[in-house]
Parts: structure tokens; sequence; C-alpha cells
């Protein structure tokens, strides 16, 4: 059943929805948003809910202007998955080991590296242009640290860290991660030239071929860089944190290669970025790019695991797809609606053995989410699920 929206089919432009049911914010966000000039084609993926501007699970395409709200605050957020060469049983061994060293070793939360320690980023401040750099010295200056100790941190929210198995008893790590506050710094810096001088809801964009605009896809393309750098540091140090544990020299080596390595079948994608086609810009925001062939994750929650899927292509999402299961209660809603004893009963039917299940995670719980299995139905023809990964070590803030 395709939805549709009468004030759309008024302005004869292509949208779809793929979503089934949505609250009457995101629609009224996405039509204030589709009734802009500057947008030519949009989309909403079966995981949307209200957001900041445009809906999240939103994705439009513009013509002329770039919309750093339509991207978001945390840049470049979206998932990495690798195989691991271990056995499921000894993940089940050693869970609560694992479990407890990947916490000593990745920070969580607001949490940042003491010091900046070797990574695989070759990010420096010159690398962004000229108006971003004060970006990174406000961050630099607020925090009283080199913005590069954010790598290899994990952050909160719905951020994760996961390893699992999938239907061939294969082990896989799977991290779910952004460009932590330096991102929200960028983001924020273009809204409020955008908007006028001040950060402010709306449909705000910067011409393309202006110096500000220049300056915000520079500037974001570094921000999705960073982001990337920080999913394959920390995928090396679970990788690491696991070989520890299991004692194997040779699985450490291999470890640290493939985290920061994407040669070594690291599969990355992203789910807030805008990406240039044919002159438009598409701006995905929780929205995952699905391109024919293209791999990516999309997560469900910390019971039911993670997706490994290829794009279809399909055009009328604009090759895009879902970037997760999308929530049914904001996270203040479901601290207050729903029960520890619940939270806990959901995960003691699942295969996951070490979570931290408690009440400053009960905002994750599953019940705070749409069902996976539906949402992903919903999307067939926008990917094919290749892998189904089921939890068994979960590390939230």
């Amino acid at each position: 059943m395709t939805l549709e929206l009468k004030k759309i089919e008024k302005l004869n432009k292509p949208y779809k929805i793929y979503a089934e049911v949505l609250e009457s914010g995101a629609i009224d966000q996405f039509v204030n948003v589709m009734e802009h000039d500057a947008i030519i084609q949009g989309a909403l993926m079966p995981d949307a809910h209200q957001g900041y501007s445009l809906p999240i699970g939103g994705v439009v395409k513009s013509e002329g202007l770039i919309f750093p709200a339509f991207v978001g605050y945390d840049i470049g957020c979206g998932m990495c998955a690798a195989k691991l060469p271990i056995s499921k049983e000894l993940v089940i061994e050693h869970a609560d080991e694992i479990f407890q060293h990947i916490y000593q070793d990745i920070p969580t939360g607001f949490r940042m590296n003491n010091d900046f320690m070797e990574s695989s980023t070759k990010l420096s401040v010159d690398d962004l242009s000229g108006r971003g750099i004060s970006v990174v010295h406000n961050w630099e200056t607020r925090k009283k640290k080199d913005f590069r100790v954010g790598i290899g941190s994990l952050g909160g929210g719905n951020h994760f860290i996961e390893i699992g198995y999938d239907e061939d008893d294969q082990v896989w790590a799977v991290i779910h991660s952004g460009s932590r506050g330096i991102g929200h710094g960028i983001a924020g810096h273009y809204m409020k030239l955008a908007g006028g001088g001040k950060a402010k809801e709306g449909n705000y964009g910067l011409r393309v071929d202006s110096e500000d605009g220049q300056d915000y896809i520079n500037d974001m393309n570094w921000g999705l860089q960073y982001a990337l750098d920080n999913r394959k540091e920390m995928m090396a140090r679970v990788s690491y944190c696991v070989g520890r544990v299991l004692h194997g020299d040779a699985f450490i080596a291999y470890a640290l290669n493939a985290g920061r390595n994407l040669t070594h079948g690291l599969i990355n994608r992203n789910h807030n970025h805008a990406t240039e086609q044919d002159g438009k810009w598409i701006h995905r925001k929780g929205a995952t790019h699905a391109e024919k062939g293209m791999q990516g994750v999309i997560p469900g929650n910390m019971r039911d695991g993670s997706f490994i899927v290829t794009g279809l292509g399909n055009d009328d999402s604009m090759q895009s797809s879902s970037h997760g299961a999308g929530r049914v209660l904001g996270r203040k809603a479901a601290k207050e609606k729903l029960s520890l004893e619940e939270f806990e009963s959901q995960m003691q039917g699942s295969t996951c053995v070490a979570a931290k299940v408690e009440a400053s995670t009960l905002d994750e719980a599953p019940m705070a989410y749409k069902n996976i299995f539906e949402v992903m139905d919903l999307q067939s023809d926008l990917v094919k699920v290749e892998h189904h990964i089921k939890p068994l070590v979960n590390i939230k803030a």
C-alpha cells in the first residue's frame, strides 16, 4: 500500500512513502520540505519518524541549494560490520570477558580517549575549508584536547557495538557510531549561516555555487571521513579485545589490519550525508545509501540484531533504504512508559548473553522501536537481505 498526500500530489513532484504508519509531525515536516522550490524529489523510508526540519528516514533531492539541516547534526553517523575468524561457541563462553574488555578499551557516552593514540586517521585541521577551521578550534578549546581524541570512542544514545552470529554461525562485529561532538559543531556552524545567523528549524539552504555552500560540502565530507575513521579505529579495538581474551596473537594481528583497512572486508555505510548526482544533491537523513550491488548494514534493536543487505538501486527511493527500525517512543517517553521488568524479560528471551540491561538503557529497549522484521518487509524492493546477525554481546553507553 502506498501512502499518498494530497498536498504533495498537487506539487507534481515525484515522491514515495514506504512507511505504513507516520505521526502527524513527520507528515507535516515532509510536506513542508517538499513544498520548497529547490526540492525536486522526496521519499520517506519505512522507519521514518519526526526529526529536526526533515523527518528521520527522509531522503530529498535538491537543485541549486544544499541544506545542512537535512543532513543533521551527527554528520556521517552510520554502520560498519566485519566478520571475525572465531567460533560462536567461543564468544558465548567468553562473552562477559569480551564485554568488560571492550568497555575498558573504548570510551562510551561523553568520554573520550585520555590522549590521542596512533590510529587510522589522517585528518588534520588543515583538511577543513577556511571557514570550518574555526569549528575544530572551538571544539578543541571547549574540550581542551586534540580533536583526534574522539577517534575510537562510541558516544551515547542509540550508538552501539555488537558481536553476533549469522545463519551460518559466522561471527560478526557490528558498530553504529557517528562524528561525535565535532560533527555537531560543523553542522551547527552552517545551520547558523543558512538560517541568517541562528540555527533554527526549517528549510534553510546554502547555494551550492556560493563560498558558504562549497565550504559546507568540504567540511561535511571531512565529517564523513572523521566518522569513518572513528568506526575503523573502534573495529580495530573491538577485534583486538576479542583476540586478547582468546589469546590468539595471529588473530590480534589480523584484527588490527582488518579494523583499519577497508580492503579487509569491512562493510561501511553512513546514513547522514548529502551526495551529488548529475548536478543535483541527494540528502539522506537517517537513510542508508543503497545503490545496486552496494553492501550495507541495517540495525534493529538490542534483542533482534542487525541485517547485512545489498542495495537494489531503486530510483523511487533515490537508491536509499532505512537506517534501522525507527523509534515509536522518544527517549523521554520510553523511560516514562516502559518498565525495567519488561525490558529484562524481552532480553532474557534473546540470544544476547552480555548486555547493559538497566534503567540507564531503558530508552534503548526493543519496545521503543518499530518491529524491524516488518520494516525489512516494507523495503524488499530497496534491499536484499544477505545475513541476519543475532546479538551475543551488546555495548551501549
